[in-house]
Order: structure tokens, then sequence, then C-alpha cells
């Protein structure tokens, strides 16, 4: 039997944009059903996606995280297809998305923006931030993806089932990435043309907001999921700050046999004390990841829990 393919997507005052968007993607999968989630738009976002022959969906929540949330929750499908709602993704490639997944290649698959692009699909500042937490996670993780934030992805039931999403906002993208990468899920990516907004269609981001989010997704994570590695290097810089704390005060004592900078020996003192406790604290959550993961995994293997297909 085929995998049932579901095309959804994520709403908010999209009305210039969400009738081609709905349209071009019943084109190129006739087959599949197309549904918006509609984000309590206060445009006819949600009218015109129903004339428009899509199945509308409400998320009294604000924010793509709840919208994806929802989404991974909730729609009946071997394999879900989640793209923007703004026209800036390109329909005709989503047969790319999907083959590796439909082969069985791949979990996850990611149209990648940074290798072809317009010039103003990009704010500048957004190709040096998505750099930053390409760079970061690519270094936590041992990965070697380009594109972390795209918002065009095809990806298993299975997936969907396995991976918490807890992000309320756009920093949804990056933590399902992370979450897929903790989890052992296979990414790949394949490149297509990012285009910009239609005009008179205005983006949700809010550079320094949402970054600041992204950010504290990719901590907060990082801290869970490499729990030894996160410890370590904070186990490091604390011992290298109680080492150069207490130098004064051990100099003097070399030198004349007397501590002057007794504080500051107190302060090395409880810095190298707190860097031993980092690599125990470090080596217990490592302990505890590998048996949720072993947890996981026989879940895994005995059918998954109870819910969807």
């Amino acid at each position: 039997m085929e995998p049932k393919v579901a095309v959804v997507i994520p709403c908010f005052n999209e009305e210039l944009t969400i009738g081609k968007v709905v349209d071009d993607f019943r084109r190129a999968l006739p087959e599949a059903g197309v549904y918006v989630f509609d984000n309590m738009s206060a445009d006819r976002s949600a009218e015109i996606a129903a004339e428009h022959g899509a199945a509308v969906r409400r998320v009294k929540m604000r924010g793509k995280g709840q919208v994806v949330a929802q989404v991974m929750a909730s729609v009946p499908a071997d394999v879900l297809v989640v793209v923007d709602g703004d026209d800036t993704y390109p329909a005709e490639a989503v047969g790319e998305l999907l083959a590796p997944v439909l082969a069985d290649e791949a979990d996850m698959v990611v149209g990648t923006r940074m290798q072809t692009y317009s010039d103003k699909a990009f704010r500048p500042l957004h190709v040096m931030g998505n750099r930053l937490v390409r760079g970061l996670i690519n270094l936590i993780f041992r990965s070697k993806l380009t594109d972390i934030m795209s918002g065009y992805r095809a990806f298993t039931a299975e997936l969907a089932r396995n991976v918490p999403i807890t992000a309320v906002g756009f920093e949804v993208e990056t933590e399902l990435t992370l979450q897929a990468l903790y989890n052992g899920f296979v990414i790949k990516e394949v490149p297509i043309e990012y285009r910009e907004r239609p005009a008179g269609s205005n983006s949700k981001l809010r550079t320094f907001r949402d970054g600041a989010r992204v950010l504290w997704t990719i901590f907060n994570i990082a801290r869970s999921a490499k729990p030894l590695t996160f410890f370590g290097a904070a186990a490091i810089l604390l011992l290298a700050l109680g080492i150069l704390a207490a130098v004064p005060a051990i100099t003097q004592y070399l030198g004349h046999g007397t501590v002057e900078s007794f504080p500051l020996l107190l302060v090395g003192v409880g810095l190298v004390v707190l860097s031993f406790q980092c690599v125990g604290l470090g080596m217990v959550l490592h302990a505890l990841n590998v048996r949720l993961k072993e947890i996981a995994s026989l879940v895994r293997k005995a059918g998954g829990p109870p819910g969807r297909p």
C-alpha cells in the first residue's frame, strides 16, 4: 500500500499568498491531503484556504511552535510535508523532498535555502544568525547540516511520534532539528530555490527576539542532550578561573610565606570545587541519558506508544 502523504501549512495572516500555496501543492501532489493550520489569523486566511480546497484547522494557542506540535500530534498520515504559507518555498520541489523519505533513506528531509536564494529573500542578519546556529549545532552534534531554520520539511510519522516539541515560536525549526539529531533520526537536505515574499506580504520574524529564542533553545537542548560535553566545558572554564583567582595568593605564599589575598584564594578554591561538581553532574546526567535512550529504543521496537498511525 502506498504511504499516505499530507501537506500541512502553518498559517498566520497570509491571505495574500495562502490560496496560491494551497493550489500549488494540490497540483504538485494531487493524491495528498492539504491541511492549513490557521493560528487565529485576523484576516481571511482561513476562509481563502477553505475556498481553495484545504482542510482548515484552528490552533488557538499563538505561536508557530504550538501549531507544529498540533500538526505532529493530529494529522493522520504516514509522511508529513510541512511548509510555510508565505509562498517563499517552491511546491514543484516537493517530490525531491519526499523521495528520500519514501525510499526509507531518511527520516526527515529539509529544503535547504542557503545555496539558491534571491537577494531580497533574507535579511543580512538572518544569514549571519543561520550560520551561527548551524555552526553551534554541527559542533555539538557532529553533523554537517547547512540550513537549520528552513520551514520546508518532509518527515515520517514515526519521527513525529517520537520527537517532543516544546518551542512556542519560530525557534520550532531549530528544536525539530535538534530533537531529531538527539533521537538518532537520519536527516538529509535537498537544495531548493528560496523566493522573497510577494509585495505586501510581511514577515512575522523579529530578528533579535526570535534569534535569542533560538540560542536559548540550543542552550537548553545541548544541556539536556549532551550533558557530559556541556558540564565538562563548564568545568574547564570554572577550573581555569579558579586557578587564575588563586595565583596571586599562591605567589605570595611562595614568595614570603604569607597570604595577603585570602579572599581571592577562597574564591579560587570554591571555583575549583565547583568545577569538579560539574564533572560529576555531567557524568550522572550522561548515564541517565544513555538509559533513557535505551528505553526509547525498546519502545520503538515494540511498536511505539499508542497514538495515530
